[in-house]
């Protein structure tokens, strides 16, 4: 393939998934311009629209890298919402103010389920091959996504935390180990059980880092007796 038709093919290939970004973009968008219960609808939808046109996009432009990626990322989006209810409802450092549509357990928005796949993909994107790069990479993207949430009504932090900027340190450490993880799994998880293991495995390292980091920076008196 000569440098002339890679480069054409990069520029499709931006520019379907722009246009799938532009098309969820503009639907989280109306749903800000909405109050309860229609934005919680509008947002649940904005996230699926991402999640199944992404497969869609992948498949239609040849890109298996990205579908491949996805195949690991939409369940351990899912799987995500086990982390954020353990905050909610265990450790308390975390709300989710009820914008409408289903809640899981009452605690987190099912819209949480879908959510991951789009800043995780970006990640992965980022990253490219490098563990290290997509631990600086998920810091960078999912401290931006810590820092608008309150202002969008999306989450905040609750209780006697730490923060800088409205951004809970205890989960940055969390972040950067589910970036590495991720970028570890999207590369080298092979078959279809291996990718859904792999997601497991990186949802419960990611819990475990959350509530480690929430004892030594917030909830922690470390001493022996």
């Amino acid at each position: 393939m000569s440098t002339a038709t890679r480069s054409g093919r990069t520029r499709g290939d931006v520019r379907a998934l722009g246009s799938l970004l532009a098309v969820a973009g503009g639907v989280a968008g109306l749903a800000f311009l909405t109050a309860a219960p229609t934005r919680g609808w509008l947002i649940l939808v904005a996230v699926l629209l991402f999640d199944v046109g992404l497969p869609l996009v992948a498949r239609s432009r040849g890109r298996d890298d990205w579908f491949l990626a996805w195949l690991v990322l939409a369940p351990l989006s899912v799987l995500q919402v086990l982390p954020d209810w353990g905050l909610v409802t265990v450790a308390g450092s975390l709300r989710f103010p009820d914008l409408g549509g289903p809640r899981v357990g009452d605690a987190v928005p099912l819209a949480m389920a879908a959510m991951w796949v789009l800043p995780l993909f970006a990640v992965v994107l980022l990253a490219g091959r490098s563990a290290w790069r997509g631990a600086v990479v998920a810091v960078l993207v999912l401290g931006v996504a810590e820092l608008f949430a309150p202002t969008l009504g999306l989450w905040e932090p609750v209780g006697a935390l730490t923060e800088r900027a409205g951004i809970a340190l205890y989960v940055l450490p969390a972040e950067a180990i589910l970036g590495a993880c991720t970028v570890l799994v999207v590369q080298h998880a092979r078959t279809a059980s291996e990718r859904l293991a792999g997601a497991v495995v990186t949802s419960l390292v990611y819990t475990g880092a959350l509530l480690v980091g929430l004892l030594l920076v917030d909830r922690g008196q470390l001493v022996l007796t």
